[in-house]
């Protein structure tokens, strides 16, 4: 298993072909949203994570598999309570097209990208089948025998094509991506992603969901690991960065997502991503 260079992380650049990590910890919280200029698959194996992808929230269960595309603005929320494993595997799609030129292995990052379905469940047989290549890669990392660096090139190819068989097979966007939340939780996290401009305090949401205000807000946040009103702000912020991607004037993604003020937004928005809204674009 290679360790995590900490600045490395922090840049979020990837100077080599690709990187794999083993890890397995209790650290907590992620660093809040983030991007990266290369793709990242994330394989769970054990713990209470939810991942946060553009404007989809994904319940990680063991066996899950996370695409996220370069430039993919997303965020792990963890459960301090229990170790969190997962392998993740960083790949820069130029060393791909280089090494299989036309076998358009990197197109499930794009059709996630596309369609917003992140996540993939595969079948158990093809899940154990890429935990298997993943360990071999890991253990190929510590190779120093003849042509090692080239059996770990080998390894790679094999578990981007087994990703892109799993993408072509693998459950249907809205079965992957409903989160097994309380229904009554479950009904106001739809009402925020549908209702971004509108007020969304906890008050008006308990009153939807026929909860006391104080009530809904403890239950909240044992659902979700979060206030009601940290996960609204990160809800517009998602939003309004997808908005800026897709080409939207600055301002408008703002009052779009739910800004009403747009120093609030630009402060808020270059505290969650590191960068300002006009640099994102």
């Amino acid at each position: 298993m290679r360790a995590v260079n900490s600045s490395f992380s922090r840049e979020g650049y990837l100077n080599e072909d690709y990187r794999f990590f083993h890890l397995r910890d209790q650290l907590g919280q992620e660093r809040d949203f983030h991007f990266h200029d290369f793709d990242k698959i994330v394989v769970h194996l054990s713990g209470q994570v939810d991942y946060l992808v553009e404007r989809a929230t994904y319940r990680m269960r063991p066996g899950n598999v996370l695409l996220i595309k370069n430039h993919t603005i997303h965020k792990a929320n963890i459960d301090q309570r229990e170790p969190y494993e997962r392998m993740i595997l960083y790949l820069d799609g130029k060393f791909v097209e280089r090494v299989m030129p036309g076998a358009s292995l990197m197109e499930c990052f794009d059709m996630a990208d596309r369609q917003g379905t992140h996540l993939l469940t595969p079948a158990p047989e093809d899940g154990a089948a890429l935990r298997r290549r993943l360990e071999e890669l890991e253990q190929a990392g510590r190779d120093e025998q003849f042509a090692a660096r080239a059996l770990q090139d080998t390894l790679v190819v094999q578990v981007l094509i087994l990703i892109g068989r799993i993408a072509l097979s693998s459950a249907p966007a809205g079965e992957a991506a409903r989160p097994p939340y309380d229904p009554k939780i479950s009904d106001a996290l739809s009402y925020i992603n549908e209702h971004l401009k509108e007020e969304l305090t906890a008050e008006r949401l308990a009153e939807r969901v026929f909860l006391s205000k104080y009530h809904f807000m403890r239950l909240f946040k044992a659902e979700t690991g979060s206030t009601v009103h940290a996960y609204v702000r990160q809800r517009r912020l998602l939003y309004a960065a997808h908005l800026i991607r897709m080409g939207a004037p600055v301002t408008k993604a703002a009052a779009d997502s739910g800004f009403r003020d747009y120093s609030t937004f630009f402060r808020a928005f270059r505290e969650s991503f590191g960068v300002s809204p006009g640099q994102l674009r």
